[in-house]
């Protein structure tokens, strides 16, 4: 366990073993960390502290036996994303969801294991069927037809650990399963600090895809490509959308498409892919549209949703902080604790144990 931390930690550093013994104090030779790293040998006490200095990670992070494996790791990136980058993005998430864990273990919280494997499939004959799978889970979760207010708070309720996380800028989400000792012990969906509301919202729907379809079995269907298209049924369910506007249409307007994203919570390049795909607009309309008007919302959100304004109010993660505040409050943890899983001050915490004075 020890050799995977060390060689994540120093993947998501960018150094070779020879530039991480130079930068060890004391010294340590390149061979020794080699055999750190296959678990051939551990360091001393002054070693282990050198390595956690060296690589900017806790000495909790180095040795902990929480977790295992991340299982069916699977990022939502941008091409060429770097092994360092997606190595940053691992130990970030071991480290988040460590701290989950270790709450979860002071309130007595069993895991959750694994809460899709009843429906998690791997085989998609056609594309229409990834719009039913999307609306089979709505069914079964009794979501209706409704836009979904909190993506964060639905997958919390359904024992998902959400993690907002400050990741690479290349990278806006992934998604795993936590094992210890081959048993599942979270099932978690990350996405970045730096996602406007509209992509973060996709990309929770398009992680929450991977929990359900693990492959398509079908080599004209990219995984993907899968993923994106249960994202957009699953936020705008395509029977919903057809009532509001109508069957087959020559054209939508860049007004009806701005009311539609503000409705339903997501980009306006999403809604007008989703309009295609439910057969209001066809295939050639859409691309006529990226190609002129469309072209910018790419890069550039139209009327964006603001943040703590509508669906911006409620997409933040608070199961986690939740759990903080019930063991201080139930004096489980002390506030020093507290401070320490929130990365908050003691002097908040403290403030927010006891309230204003007089």
């Amino acid at each position: 366990m020890f050799g995977q931390r060390i060689r994540l930690a120093r993947r998501r550093a960018g150094l070779s073993l020879r530039s991480l013994a130079e930068r060890v104090n004391p010294k340590v030779t390149a061979q020794a960390i080699s055999k750190y790293e296959a678990g051939k040998m551990m360091p001393s006490s002054a070693v282990l502290v050198g390595l956690g200095e060296a690589l900017d990670v806790s000495l909790d992070f180095l040795m902990s036996n929480r977790i295992d494996v991340l299982d069916g790791l699977e990022f939502r990136k941008d091409p060429g994303t770097s092994g360092r980058d997606r190595a940053r993005a691992e130990a970030v998430l071991i480290d988040e969801l460590e701290r989950y864990l270790t709450i979860e273990d002071i309130l007595g919280i069993p895991p959750a294991g694994d809460r899709f494997a009843h429906c998690r499939c791997d085989c998609i004959a056609a594309e229409a069927e990834i719009d039913e799978r999307a609306d089979q889970l709505r069914e079964e979760w009794d979501l209706g037809m409704d836009p979904v207010p909190s993506l964060c708070a639905l997958l919390e309720d359904k024992g998902i650990k959400v993690v907002e996380a400050d990741l690479p800028e290349r990278i806006s989400g992934l998604a795993c399963r936590a094992m210890r000792q081959g048993n599942v012990v979270a099932d978690a969906v990350v996405v970045s600090t730096r996602t406007n509301v509209e992509r973060k919202r996709f990309t929770l729907a398009h992680e929450l895809a991977h929990k359900i379809i693990r492959s398509t079995g079908n080599p004209a269907i990219r995984l993907e490509a899968a993923m994106n298209r249960f994202a957009g049924a699953f936020l705008v369910p395509g029977r919903d959308l057809l009532k509001k506007v109508g069957g087959r249409r020559r054209r939508v307007t860049y007004y009806e498409i701005a009311r539609l994203k503000h409705a339903y919570g997501v980009s306006a390049a999403a809604m007008l892919v989703r309009l295609g795909q439910v057969g209001v607009l066809r295939p050639s309309a859409v691309r006529r549209a990226f190609a002129t008007f469309a072209r910018g919302w790419l890069t550039s959100e139209p009327e964006p949703i603001r943040e703590g304004e509508g669906f911006g109010a409620f997409e933040k993660p608070q199961q986690f902080r939740r759990l903080v505040w019930r063991a201080v409050g139930e004096e489980l943890i002390s506030p020093v604790r507290g401070a320490a899983l929130l990365g908050e001050s003691l002097e908040v915490v403290e403030w927010q144990v006891s309230g204003p004075v007089g």
